[in-house]
């Protein structure tokens, strides 16, 4: 996925990177009041996926589906700024 930014900047973020990096509380897991998080799978094998779309969040992210089915994380475009600034 490229993103242009509006300063000018322009990031590229592949599928699999996306995938493994996934918001969602499916991938990363959920916290209780305690902060102890339970669930989750950010371990896994995604090279192979790919996106097949996209909706917009309103004005503040997009959900992005997977072509394995993943399709639950909402990525704000603070953190897609986040991770691409990550990526190594």
């Amino acid at each position: 996925m490229a993103i242009a930014w509006s300063s000018g900047k322009e990031d590229y973020l592949d599928a699999p990177y996306l995938r493994k990096h996934s918001p969602s509380a499916e991938q990363k897991g959920e916290s209780d009041i305690f902060g102890n998080i339970s669930g989750g799978s950010s371990s896994g094998d995604y090279s192979n996926v790919g996106i097949k779309g996209f909706d917009y969040v309103g004005n503040y992210a997009i959900r992005i589906q997977f072509t394995d089915g993943h399709s639950t994380g909402i990525y704000s475009w603070e953190y897609l700024a986040e991770i691409a600034r990550n990526q190594s």
